[in-house]
């Protein structure tokens, strides 16, 4: 889905054969794409499916499919569509059109104007346009992972190829987030992503909570220092005297091979990265919480909210929610957004379903002014080379 004047219209086809809307999908139509199983095609097949069971539909388009595999009765489709469908809902990706985005940005873009303590609450879908993969989307990490459990080796057809963790910068919405934080159209950002971009685009150490670590942050075990580095904890140079020592938790060395550079410590060095099985640290917890209770308004960006405990976290705040949610699959908390307020009868948050970049582009361009926007989105080129100062290469 592109914001209108931003770049070239994305265009694609209608996978169902009888599309009724003249086959092409753009940004002006609501779009869903979707991944199945790998499939041999089928002449009795509503949809021209991809060889990998992908296919892109108009939101109608796959409504329609959709109702037909729900069916008890026997339809139109036969059971192997059927199958096909109703495996592909599981993980399908909503883009909605461009004028039902920007009537949701010019609500969201008041919102954050008009609260006093809005936060972000971000997730792995807003580093996808950096080239980091994410988990859950239909070509996702855990999605590929589920797929070869049920049916053997699988093609992971448009997959993009993994960047270099060394090479990933900020996205805009990195940027637009930092620039929201310094007019104080926002005061805290928590965030489930390890990959350190916030932090490299300038956000302050006390106002974020990353929940599940960062990767280019390490802490000393004895005197709990904290040193962001520039290089990932995988790399940069090791001490061979370090012992390796596996956590309790989850069975994982933590330790970097490297030393605390306090001389009065010496302690070894540990990344800092939460993984499965291990507890979140106390005190990172402990921040996100009182900022998550004090929210008026929590943007959600790129997280489908499905795990825990930092799900937990984007209803905390003050009564009545205001909850805003941009990612492309739907998530258990979605029907908090469209929640009214009991004596306005005012929907109080917002469902996004699309690209986190698109949003931020268009937001940005109600709360911020023109010409100071324009001077801010120029200045990416400078910004960039900070960036890359800050990466070991």
């Amino acid at each position: 889905m592109a914001a209108a004047g931003d770049k070239e219209a994305d265009t694609h086809h209608c996978h169902l054969k009888a599309c009724k809307l003249g086959g092409t999908v753009n940004p002006n139509n609501g779009r869903v794409d979707v991944r199945g199983f790998t499939v041999k095609a089928k002449p009795e097949f509503l949809a021209n499916w991809d060889d990998d069971g992908v296919g892109v539909f108009h939101m109608v388009c796959w409504e329609l499919l959709n109702d037909l595999a729900h069916k008890s009765e026997v339809t139109e489709l036969c059971s192997q569509e059927k199958a096909l469908v109703l495996e592909a809902e599981e993980t399908a990706e909503f883009h909605q059109s461009v004028d039902a985005l920007m009537a949701d940005t010019t609500r969201i873009a008041l919102m954050i104007k008009e609260c006093k303590y809005p936060i972000a609450f971000t997730g792995a879908g807003i580093s996808t346009s950096a080239g980091i993969g994410d988990f859950r989307g239909i070509h996702g990490k855990w999605t590929n992972r589920d797929k070869e459990k049920e049916h053997g080796s699988q093609k992971e057809g448009k997959t993009k190829a993994k960047r270099n963790v060394m090479s990933l910068r900020p996205t805009y919405t990195h940027e637009a987030l930092l620039k929201l934080l310094e007019m104080g159209h926002l005061q805290y950002i928590i965030s489930q992503n390890t990959d350190g971009l916030h932090r490299l685009s300038g956000v302050p150490e006390d106002k974020i909570s990353e929940l599940h670590g960062n990767g280019f942050v390490e802490k000393c075990e004895k005197c709990n220092k904290r040193y962001v580095m520039n290089h990932n904890h995988r790399f940069g140079p090791k001490d061979p005297k370090v012992p390796v020592k596996k956590c309790g938790h989850c069975r994982i060395n933590h330790r970097t091979g490297r030393i605390c550079p306090d001389p009065k410590c010496k302690g070894y060095l540990m990344n800092t990265i939460i993984n499965f099985g291990d507890n979140l640290e106390g005190e990172v917890l402990d921040n996100a919480v009182a900022n998550a209770k004090r929210a008026d308004m929590v943007l959600t960006l790129g997280s489908t909210l499905r795990v825990s405990p930092a799900n937990s976290l984007v209803t905390m705040g003050q009564k009545p929610v205001k909850l805003v949610i941009c990612n492309r699959q739907t998530t258990p908390y979605d029907d908090v957004c469209e929640r009214k307020d009991p004596s306005t009868k005012v929907q109080l948050g917002c469902r996004v379903f699309g690209d986190c970049d698109d949003l931020m582009r268009a937001v940005m361009r109600q709360v911020v002014d023109a010409s100071e926007l324009e001077e801010w989105e120029l200045g990416r080129e400078e910004r960039i080379k900070s960036y890359n100062s800050k990466r070991k290469h």
